[in-house]
């Protein structure tokens, strides 16, 4: 009779702890949390080269922390490098301010000094991972903040695509968060401290056709995050923060030719990727757990976890989201063939 109260009581206190975190998640969109600072803080991007890493690279620099750029392509790597490297030069010549925003005074804010780094980095590869990790430690420091960004597409139908790209699409998407949080994490444990970022995407959460080893990939790195959130908490490291980011397509040219149904397009057309790395920085820098953008992928979600499969399908065939990755296939199956062909001659 006693442990049943004692249940009874404790399944009452988890109530009232769920019905408070919906508070609290709910008091963040009509309050907006203030963002921490990540001064001189040592941030790990991978996949920094292009894209989207490009741009987290050049947000970070803007809020002066101290980049760590990797990439499997040393010309685009340096070419971002150079980029944030303008970035800080610009933050060194503006004058220093004082933390009340007045010029001078006590606390005034000595000028920056740049500070970047770049690695040639296959993520795909744990022994490069490794080696390039122990690199870090060693000529940087402590690693702070850890943003698992690389990734990959082999743009091909299953039945088309040769293993060996369905498992490069396996080991850069998914396995590398492995090798690359196994590197950094001991040290975030050890402090106390650390920040760890999946950008994984919103075909992580709800699948379609044609992109089955991009879709696994990237439902395997959002598993990982997850279960890795979980075990964080379970250790109390509450000084250790994660954050999931999942957005819709974005227009980087990664999955150049995906069309939805064009009288749908005009209401959710391919994310901006300055919007895309905007909503994530926010995120990240709010300590927010999960990002979706746009706001409706969180709905897709939710209905993707309680209607029936056929039910759908049939929304999947109304938007026509069931075939939208045809078009990228065909173009990137034309591309192959014409570079073939070339090769041929």
């Amino acid at each position: 009779m006693m442990n049943a109260m004692v249940i009874l009581a404790e399944f009452f206190v988890v109530i009232l702890k769920v019905l408070w975190a919906f508070v609290t998640a709910g008091s963040k969109w009509v309050v907006r949390p203030k963002e921490k600072s990540v001064a001189g803080q040592v941030c790990v991007i991978t996949g920094a080269g292009s894209g989207l890493g490009r741009l987290f690279a050049k947000e970070f620099a803007r809020r002066r922390a101290v980049l760590v750029l990797w990439d499997i392509n040393s010309k685009s790597n340096e070419e971002t490098a150079e980029l944030v490297r303008e970035i800080y030069r610009e933050l060194d010549s503006e004058t220093p301010m004082s933390k009340d925003g007045a010029v001078g005074g006590p606390e005034e804010v000595l000028p920056f000094q740049p500070q970047v780094y770049t690695y040639v980095c296959d993520v795909g590869k744990r022994e490069s991972v490794y080696s390039t990790a122990e690199k870090v430690r060693r000529e940087v420091g402590n690693v702070d903040m850890l943003i698992n960004n690389a990734g990959v597409v082999s743009g091909h139908h299953l039945l088309e695509c040769p293993d060996e790209l369905i498992e490069r699409t396996m080991l850069v998407n998914c396995h590398a968060h492995f090798w690359t949080t196994k590197a950094f994490l001991p040290k975030m444990l050890e402090l106390n401290h650390g920040h760890i970022v999946t950008v994984a995407s919103s075909l992580g959460l709800f699948s379609t056709a044609g992109v089955e080893d991009y879709c696994a990939s990237k439902f395997g790195a959002i598993g990982f995050h997850e279960s890795l959130s979980h075990e964080i908490k379970a250790s109390d490291k509450d000084g250790i923060k994660m954050t999931l980011v999942c957005p819709y397509l974005v227009d980087t040219g990664m999955f150049k030719g995906c069309r939805i149904r064009k009288e749908i397009e005009p209401f959710l057309p391919p994310l901006k990727p300055e919007f895309c790395v905007t909503q994530s920085m926010r995120a990240i820098l709010t300590d927010q757990a999960m990002i979706c953008t746009p706001r409706i992928v969180y709905m897709v979600n939710i209905m993707k976890s309680i209607l029936p499969f056929e039910a759908i399908v049939c929304m999947y065939r109304f938007l026509g989201a069931d075939k939208c990755m045809y078009p990228f296939l065909a173009q990137r199956k034309e591309l192959m063939n014409n570079n073939e062909a070339k090769e041929d001659i």
